[in-house]
């Protein structure tokens, strides 16, 4: 193939959530006293090896996180997933950008990350849309016991009669 018929490669997209990835992986990072060399060492450790100048390349958006290199890089920093593609902001007043949900306020993205509520609520079909969120997107147990825990915190705040047991 002649360099005419070649077509330029475009430049991977990085989106608001890889821009925070980059920034809480050097935070925590360096809030533990890592190098990239330590982490890289960490990451060799637990049989998902990256080179510190991947890990230097990810810090600086120069390289992708894939699905599985988010969760050893939670791992080998010793936090949740949610603490490296969340700022460190959980004020109600504060709007975090979401890849594929934009702004959203920091409290309702942090809930939403530990799968306290869904991050869209339809107030013409707020029960369905919490239903569905808990059904889908948590195990069958911890999926019934937040529903019925967020059933009987409503009821409590508008004082009504005791709601369903959490139990």
């Amino acid at each position: 193939m002649t360099d005419e018929k070649r077509r330029a490669r475009t430049a991977t997209q990085y989106g608001p959530s890889a821009s925070t990835v980059a920034a809480n992986v050097r935070r925590i990072r360096e809030l533990r006293g890592m190098s990239i060399y330590a982490l890289s060492g960490l990451l060799s450790k637990s049989g998902r090896p990256i080179a510190a100048s991947a890990v230097a390349k990810i810090e600086r958006q120069e390289r992708q996180v894939t699905v599985d290199d988010l969760i050893a890089l939670a791992v080998a920093l010793g936090v949740s997933p949610s603490a490296l593609y969340l700022p460190l902001d959980d004020d109600p007043t504060h709007v975090v950008e979401i890849t594929g949900a934009g702004e959203q306020p920091a409290d309702r993205a942090w809930d939403w990350a530990d799968g306290q509520r869904p991050l869209h609520v339809r107030w013409e079909h707020h029960a369905e849309d919490w239903t569905d969120y808990h059904r889908l997107s948590r195990p069958p147990r911890r999926g019934r016991r937040q529903t019925l825990a967020y059933i009987q915190g409503v009821m409590e705040e508008e004082g009504l009669a005791d709601g369903p047991s959490v139990d």
